[in-house]
């Protein structure tokens, strides 16, 4: 109901994966993602969470217990993962989660290996406190999560958010990629870093 992305990043050599911000629903959601999983092989390595908010964690209970690898995250959203129940009821959700706990604590500059590449964490907060973005620079892709939208940014006005904040992660740490750079947003179609700086209305 959020039209909220997860994405699913693999080696294809090596089959090493790591599942971004599930935030799956419901079983029909669920069964999408554990298809293309075991269809492809795929070593889960990594859940890992660019925000905690209830968008973007509604699946990562189950897939913390599925794979025993726990919930990475910037420790800045650990309120968040704690406040779920709150989250769910702002927003009048028809689903029972439990608090989302950060396992492992992801900084700026940390370096999550995957196969033969690596995505490199970015915080970008302003969205939330410990939002994050993820970069391949090996691929040429960064996972923005709700920071950088096609055409838009993030929403400010949730706990934790803060516009000038945000509009300098954005500034000083996203637009500063090559403009190559693939953008995949939390919400929305894929952009490029290049675009969004020549046509983006917020920036």
């Amino acid at each position: 109901m959020f039209g909220e992305m997860t994405y699913v990043v693999y080696d294809s050599d090596t089959r090493d994966a790591a599942v971004v911000d599930p935030g799956m629903m419901n079983r029909r959601e669920e069964d999408i993602i554990d298809n293309f999983i075991r269809q492809n092989g795929l070593d889960i390595r990594h859940i890992i969470s660019t925000h905690l908010h209830v968008d973007h964690v509604m699946g990562a209970n189950r897939y913390s217990k599925k794979y025993g690898i726990g919930v990475s995250a910037d420790p800045d959203d650990r309120f968040l993962g704690s406040r779920i129940a709150e989250q769910i009821q702002m927003f009048h959700l028809p689903v029972e989660l439990g608090k989302v706990e950060i396992r492992h604590e992801l900084h700026d500059g940390d370096r999550l290996v995957i196969g033969h590449s690596t995505l490199s964490v970015i915080k970008v907060p302003g969205h939330s406190p410990g939002s994050i973005a993820l970069y391949s620079p090996e691929d040429g892709f960064v996972i923005t999560g709700d920071a950088l939208f096609h055409g838009s940014i993030g929403r400010t006005d949730l706990p934790g958010g803060d516009y000038a904040t945000l509009i300098r992660s954005i500034t000083d740490r996203l637009l500063t990629l090559p403009d190559a750079t693939v953008v995949y947003p939390g919400h929305g179609d894929k952009t490029t870093i290049g675009n969004e700086k020549r046509f983006n209305p917020f920036l």
